[in-house]
């Protein structure tokens, strides 16, 4: 089974990790660890300490906290295989005689949350682009100028992507992330799923910068070319809590789109135990959505087509398939619609294993866009639907930085303005509702106005 191990070595070594100028292998923080083989090629990721207020609680996901990098307060992350035969023993052996091993996570197979269907598209990108209402975004000139968009997936093919929008796009190389042993080079992987995201992503903001991070082109051994390893989103959102941080507090903002998500138990520890992923807000990668929302980026993830209607054939959770990260409280969790705003039949239903209100909200889907999969096939599953909304939420950051509106306080605002779609209120097939731009702008305005 592959494997995060979180340890604590010496706080000179911690620091080699954190600090961007330096550099540690994982020789040199963890050498020789009894019954695992250690992935060489992983660089050590520094993993912050949750700080929470006087008497909270560190794994609350509704509660402020702090995030503290310091030397004798981070921990670090290496990537390894334990075999899979009495694992549990293997585990505990392994905890037992190296105090300085806190923690074994599961490192589980990631893939891309395309849709199951085959029905054709319904509408194309401009019937989106209306329905973001664009020419009143422009108005209140919100296109996305400035702001980070990081599109986690396959990598972005920037000329296709240009070709299809029919205009210049923005993309950001030096602040892109590429996985050690990835061959490629930002804008410039093969048109796929990725494309299609950052497409979507800018029919609402489309002056916004592209951060190219292909995580899912880091295979496992045998794995296909649409997943990859929980461990290498681990990596990338560390790089980006850096890119965030960089900025200018005045203009802080970044946007990370996620359309994949873990479909199967069969990559996990048991629920309960406390390497688990699905259900474990202490897990790593949860941790890490939780320190870059505190750090003021907006995070969305795909819901996953495990609908009951049309569910994906890859969905192995019996019930609940809106897992770990793809249900954080602090994520977005997007459904996905139709543009006549009907609820897709692949769009995962809740309630989430994390948090149990979700999906949050729903977004645009199964339209005629990117043309990444051929010029009939839609841009479809709530792989669509979720850059569409990140492109929304980019397009209101141009204006309304993470300092001046918070990313809670923004996910709040699109909750309790969605367009309300089945039972009154919240429900587990729409969330909160479908986005309604002109209800976030109408409640933005009052907001200045105050």
């Amino acid at each position: 089974m592959r494997v995060l191990i979180q340890l604590r070595p010496s706080p000179d070594v911690v620091a080699a990790v954190v600090d961007p100028g330096r550099s540690a292998t994982v020789a040199d923080v963890a050498d020789g660890l009894p019954g695992v083989v250690l992935d060489p090629a992983y660089t050590p990721v520094p993993l912050a300490r949750p700080v929470p207020p006087p008497g909270g609680d560190p794994l609350s996901l509704n509660q402020p906290l702090g995030f503290s990098l310091a030397a004798e307060d981070a921990s670090v992350l290496v990537r390894g295989v334990i075999a899979d035969d009495e694992l549990t023993a293997r585990v505990a052996m392994l905890t037992s005689l190296r105090p300085d091993v806190t923690g074994v996570f599961a490192d589980p197979v990631i893939h891309t949350t395309l849709t199951c269907g085959g029905d054709p598209p319904v509408g194309t990108w401009h019937d989106v682009e209306r329905l973001l209402g664009a020419d009143a975004l422009r108005a209140e000139g919100l296109d996305g100028s400035g702001v980070a968009l990081a599109v986690l997936d396959t990598g972005i093919n920037l000329a296709h992507t240009t070709r299809q929008l029919g205009r210049d796009v923005i993309l950001d190389a030096a602040r892109s992330w590429v996985p050690p042993g990835v061959d490629g080079r930002p804008g410039q992987f093969e048109v796929d799923h990725g494309t299609m995201c950052a497409f979507d992503t800018l029919i609402g903001a489309p002056r916004a910068t592209l951060v190219d991070v292909p995580v899912l082109l880091s295979r496992r051994p045998g794995g296909s070319a649409l997943d990859g390893l929980l461990s290498d989103a681990v990596a990338a959102f560390a790089h980006l809590r850096g890119v965030l941080e960089a900025q200018p507090a005045e203009t802080r903002a970044l946007v990370v789109t996620n359309s994949w998500g873990s479909f199967s138990p069969e990559w996990d520890f048991p629920v309960g135990h406390p390497g688990n992923y699905s259900d474990n807000p202490a897990h790593p990668f949860n941790l890490m959505v939780t320190a870059l929302d505190q750090a003021g980026a907006d995070v969305l993830f795909a819901a996953g087509n495990c609908g009951r209607q049309c569910r994906d054939g890859r969905c192995a959770y019996p019930d609940r398939p809106i897992v770990g990260a793809n249900s954080h409280a602090k994520a977005l969790s997007i459904g996905g619609v139709d543009i006549t705003g009907e609820r897709v039949g692949y769009s995962s239903q809740g309630p989430g294993r994390l948090t149990a209100r979700k999906p949050d909200v729903c977004a645009y889907t199964h339209f005629s866009g990117s043309r990444a999969f051929g010029d009939t096939e839609p841009d479809s599953g709530t792989s669509a639907a979720t850059p569409v909304a990140a492109g929304l939420v980019a397009a209101l950051r141009t204006r309304w930085p993470s300092t001046r509106l918070s990313p809670s306080q923004l996910r709040a605002l699109l909750r309790r303005t969605a367009d309300d779609r089945s039972e009154v209120g919240f429900d587990f097939d729409y969330g909160y509702g479908v986005i309604d731009p002109e209800g976030i702008l109408a409640a933005l305005r009052r907001r200045s106005a105050a």
